[in-house]
């Protein structure tokens, strides 16, 4: 497949997501805080400040694309000294065997960190745990996923995060970033450790969740999956979330992503459906029709996302966006919600597709189809958590 956006992270990247309807919430087991996702007590982690090469404050430079005119080079670095950190979760991308995957670091994981993580570098210091997260195989193999397999998952998740609070905050503010299974596990976490905590909800510059059905009661901003952490109707409102599935055509009735109480909410443990819908927050403009700017890997920098990678653009430098060719707006129908994308015409540039089908939507490039619009939202958000 040559449509360069929708191989950037690949099939991995989420894949399975067609879970059994009956799998009841999870919550993690007595005393699993500190076993799965540790080693002697303590994280393994990803991304870390000061890690040698930290996939996380990977280079930056990107190719830009424009419709008409010459390619030109932007360059971008992380930042020397941020005010705050960003804590985050990454998607399903282990190929392991089993149903919860080891702690080692592979490709997999380091790719998608710099996918999806590393340009949130700019704004802030990034923290990624390894966990024991369920795997493209326990996804797949649904009479193997059980309430236990998601907890060892979110355990890891949770001591990684009480660790990074204990060790590493000193107070700072955090902005906490996943996607998909990672999504689900923070949603998790928020409700669990945050929502219901004024001391540390006062810390969350924002929490960006993507493609993991947080939801809100109907025509509301705060409620359902949170009682207190509102969405952000602004791009320089704090203490709140981002969250959005995006599609291009509406999603059918059978959509893993956008209608509450099935598909990716079974990971969460989100069962509830009555008078609730799928938050959607434009990051582009959370008010309306904005202009996206996605920014993709390239293929040298797409080692490691799997055999789907292939059709990753070829450029010299890391990254490739291309300015106005896409549009999204927040719609709502059907009992669906969703990022609406859409193309605009115009030049030979490669475009999005859905290509694992139309129940998956665009979920595979949820990040990197907005990933410019969601760093700078986050560049304000943090200016606005420091003017406070």
């Amino acid at each position: 497949m040559r449509r360069a956006a929708a191989a950037v992270l690949g099939a991995a990247v989420a894949a399975g997501l067609a879970v059994p309807t009956a799998l009841a919430p999870v919550a993690a087991p007595a005393g699993a805080a500190g076993v799965a996702g540790t080693t002697a007590g303590k994280t393994v982690w990803l991304c870390r400040p000061q890690m040698a090469d930290d996939p996380c404050t990977a280079p930056l430079t990107a190719t830009v694309v424009p419709a008409d005119g010459p390619d030109t080079v932007q360059r971008a670095r992380p930042a020397r000294h941020p005010a705050v950190d960003c804590f985050y979760v990454y998607p399903t991308v282990s190929e392991e065997q089993g149903i919860n995957a080891n702690l080692a670091v592979q490709p997999a994981e380091t790719a998608v960190a710099r996918a999806q993580a590393s340009r949130f570098s700019q704004d802030c210091r990034v923290y990624a745990p390894m966990y024991r997260q369920v795997t493209v195989n326990g996804l797949l193999h649904t009479t193997q996923l059980t309430p236990a397999a998601l907890a060892v998952a979110y355990s890891g998740v949770l001591a990684a995060w009480r660790e990074y609070l204990a060790r590493y905050n000193h107070g700072r503010g955090v902005v906490v970033i996943g996607h998909s299974q990672g999504a689900a596990m923070l949603i998790r976490l928020l409700r669990s450790q945050v929502d219901h905590d004024p001391k540390v909800r006062r810390r969350l510059v924002s929490a960006v969740i993507l493609g993991g059905n947080v939801t809100v009661p109907v025509g509301r901003s705060v409620g359902g999956t949170f009682s207190h952490i509102p969405a952000c109707r602004s791009t320089s409102q704090t203490g709140c979330v981002v969250a959005y599935s995006s599609f291009d055509q509406p999603p059918p009735a059978d959509s893993l992503f956008g209608r509450p109480g099935t598909g990716v909410s079974l990971l969460s443990g989100q069962t509830a459906t009555a008078g609730l819908q799928v938050l959607c927050v434009n990051p582009a403009d959370p008010g309306g029709r904005g202009v996206l700017r996605p920014y993709f890997p390239s293929a040298d920098a797409s080692a490691g996302l799997g055999s789907q990678a292939a059709g990753a653009p070829q450029v010299s430098t890391p990254w490739v966006t291309y300015p106005d060719l896409y549009t999204a707006r927040c719609r709502s129908a059907g009992g669906a919600t969703w990022l609406a994308v859409t193309t605009v015409p115009g030049g030979d540039r490669p475009v999005v597709t859905e290509s694992l089908g139309p129940t998956w939507g665009l979920h595979l490039v949820d990040v990197n189809i907005a990933l410019g619009n969601l760093v700078t939202m986050v560049h304000d958000q943090v200016t606005a958590y420091e003017r406070r």
